[in-house]
């Protein structure tokens, strides 16, 4: 008879999934604090919310803004996020790329993967 897996058991089959898929030729990597504005920044697409570049340097809890603004030059660099002009041409807004919405898809798959694997 098999163990009964534990919900721990899928949450820790969805890492070792993700690990693979980072490893893809998809786009170069993130740094921790890139990873978690890449999720801010979908969770706010998804809710249907804008994000710009002033709101996000406005986050205490990711850092100076200087630092924050280094890691979006650099996610934009990476192919991560992209820049729209907005009506006032001070301000741009913040956008995941087709390749980011790829990444979050291949995640999706991942969860699913984990969530239906039976040991």
């Amino acid at each position: 008879m098999r163990p009964r897996q534990r919900p721990a058991d899928i949450y820790l089959r969805f890492l070792q999934l993700t690990d693979s898929i980072r490893e893809l030729p998809m786009l170069p990597a993130l740094d921790p604090l890139e990873e978690r504005m890449l999720q801010i920044i979908a969770r706010m697409d998804t809710e249907g919310g804008r994000l710009s570049v002033r709101d996000m340097m406005a986050r205490a809890e990711l850092g100076a803004p200087a630092t924050i603004h280094t890691r979006l030059k650099s996610m934009r660099e990476k192919g991560w996020i992209a820049l729209a002009d907005t009506e006032d041409m001070r301000r741009k807004q913040i956008e995941l790329t087709q390749a980011a919405l790829l990444y979050f898809d291949k995640l999706s798959g991942c969860l699913i993967e984990a969530a239906s694997h039976e040991r």
